[in-house]
């Protein structure tokens, strides 16, 4: 763990980054969602729902990073403007400042993740009343988020899986990984951070609910030096255990720096995926312009592949493909046999990354 310096350091950059250049008003299109039942998050709620929506229509669930506004992501991701090409719902929980002075989820904190209470309760009880309000298709309700948005949107997949088809998480973070901020930015680091089958357990004991379980999308850049890395690699080892997987991934390669690595259940249907984006930092990787979605800006990065369009597309919110992907057989262990104890945790962070580099194929 970091001596206090480094904390008092790394909580003063945080608060740097509050003063960042955000669009404001961005996008005047989301709508308040005033009333929407118990609140002990004390969250906000915004909606979209397009002009060509029809009731039995998909939910997606999005939630912003540190220092952004509902609307600044949607700007950003380009979300409204897929749900308005498709006739899906939208649901933007925001952070206050009275709750968090960065705007960021409180990922981190018992008191917001346990089932029944603060912030995870809040955004459920969202999704509850948007669903009964427009008649939305309750088996078909997605989540994802970016940073502490995704690990929120982590949260919720542990607290309320049976509320979820399914969830991306963007630059974040496993379920029950950090218990207060000292843990948070150690975890962000990649330190101390616990093997598969122990986060798997987490996941497990958040509810009562015995599976199906969502299935779980990860996205991470190379270059993150914000949210390490590693990070990534407990999500998959966390979920690949609590879906009880058995095969070694496949590689999609989507683009030279976009890689994707499957694993499938006994079935042959995807449960988790993973993206690695080479190169790329902390942010949510879009792709503007005419055949893209989204607007550069603090943590949206303009790394030409759209994140929005991938997953909405794994969501079956998308009916036709974009790049017919290049699959390529892969012999390597799968995630529990990587992560049999804390051996990789206690290594130096430089060869622990190198190890996930490795293991998405970006390194020799």
């Amino acid at each position: 763990m970091r001596n206090i310096a480094d904390t008092i350091k790394r909580l003063n950059a945080s608060r740097t980054l509050k003063s960042s250049p955000l669009p404001r008003n961005a996008n005047t299109r989301l709508q308040p969602m005033a009333e929407f039942g118990q609140n002990p998050g004390s969250l906000l709620a915004w909606i979209y729902i397009p002009t060509n929506f029809k009731p039995g229509s998909p939910l997606v669930v999005v939630l912003h990073g540190c220092t952004q506004t509902a609307a600044a992501y949607d700007h950003g991701s380009g979300w409204s403007d897929l749900a308005d090409r498709y006739g899906f719902a939208l649901l933007f929980p925001e952070q206050q400042r009275s709750n968090n002075p960065n705007l960021c989820f409180n990922w981190f904190a018992a008191a917001d993740t346990t089932r029944g209470q603060g912030e995870v309760h809040s955004i459920s009880q969202m999704v509850v009343s948007l669903t009964h309000r427009y008649c939305l298709d309750r088996t078909n309700i997605c989540v994802t988020g970016l940073s502490a948005g995704g690990a929120m949107a982590a949260a919720m997949l542990a607290t309320y899986p049976e509320m979820f088809k399914a969830g991306a998480i963007i630059a974040g973070l496993p379920f029950g990984t950090a218990s207060n901020v000292p843990e948070a930015f150690d975890r962000m680091r990649g330190h101390g951070i616990q093997e598969g089958r122990i986060l798997a357990e987490k996941v497990r004991q958040a509810s009562n609910h015995q599976g199906p379980w969502p299935a779980v999308s990860v996205w991470h850049g190379t270059a993150d030096r914000t949210v390490d890395p590693i990070n990534m690699e407990a999500i998959i080892g966390q979920w690949w255990h609590q879906h009880d997987l058995k095969d070694a991934p496949r590689i999609t390669s989507q683009s030279q720096r976009h890689q994707c690595r499957t694993w499938s259940d006994n079935a042959g249907i995807t449960r988790v995926e993973a993206h690695t984006i080479s190169g790329m930092g902390h942010g949510t990787p879009i792709k503007p312009g005419a055949s893209g979605l989204g607007t550069p800006s603090v943590f949206m990065l303009d790394v030409g592949i759209s994140s929005t369009w991938h997953i909405a597309n794994s969501w079956n919110l998308i009916g036709e493909s974009e790049i017919p992907p290049v699959e390529v057989a892969v012999t390597s262990c799968p995630p529990g046999a990587r992560d049999e104890s804390t051996r990789q945790v206690n290594r130096p962070v430089r060869g622990v990354i190198e190890d996930a580099l490795r293991a998405a194929g970006l390194m020799k």
